[in-house]
């Protein structure tokens, strides 16, 4: 079960945040950190993100919520980056950190919309020189 957990893991998060980003993580990983690049792999994107109640996009929103809420500003920036393969559009991510903002307080929102900003015009950038 663990090993079709991490290989459907292993899909999903490539479907989500590219592979340049996962093989990024993978040439990284060392002894230190590799059960939890695995338990990563298996239980979030093998189980979380898997689930047939929420679509990718609803997840990726969700997501982007909590990452701008708690502050988490590498984690919203990735995933924010994310969006070209969840579906999430920018007046999705726009209407998510309206919520942040009003739930999480005005400097949560703010740094938020600061970053997913930056984050989709390298977005952009990136589809101007074809990298998408």
């Amino acid at each position: 079960m663990s090993e079709d957990r991490f290989a459907t893991g292993m899909k999903t998060r490539r479907a989500v945040l590219g592979d340049a980003h996962v093989d990024r993580v993978s040439a990284g990983k060392t002894g230190f950190d590799d059960g939890f690049q695995r338990y990563i792999t298996e239980n979030v994107w093998g189980s979380l993100w898997t689930g047939d109640v929420l679509s990718k996009r609803e997840r990726s929103i969700v997501t982007i919520a909590l990452m701008a809420a708690l502050g988490h500003e590498e984690e919203l920036a990735m995933h924010i980056r994310a969006t070209v393969n969840t579906g999430a559009s920018q007046e999705d991510v726009r209407e998510a950190l309206m919520h942040v903002a009003i739930y999480a307080g005005i400097p949560a929102g703010n740094t938020a919309i600061r970053i997913a900003k930056q984050a989709f015009a390298e977005i952009e950038q990136a589809a101007d020189k074809g990298e998408t």
